[in-house]
């Protein structure tokens, strides 16, 4: 299952999510500027509120930056 935190107004969410979309990878959202519980799971799981924010429960990885969730995905999740 593939976690991301996000905001809707950050442009690397944004870039995150669009590219997802593209390969057809579904990613179960998790808005931290709406929740501050997902804020403080957030914090618990990673150390800081930076998103993007890429939890990988099945493989047990944990992303932070735009460039390396695309690229994680990109390897893990599809056939290009």
């Amino acid at each position: 299952m593939l976690n991301l935190y996000y905001k809707p107004t950050c442009p690397f969410c944004r870039r995150v999510l669009k590219v997802s979309e593209e390969f057809g990878v579904e990613l179960n959202l998790f808005d931290i500027s709406a929740d501050l519980e997902l804020r403080e799971e957030l914090i618990a799981k990673g150390g800081k509120t930076q998103v993007p924010f890429l939890e990988d429960t099945e493989k047990g990885e944990m992303i932070y930056e735009s460039n390396d969730i695309i690229e994680y995905i990109r390897k893990n999740y599809t056939s290009v």
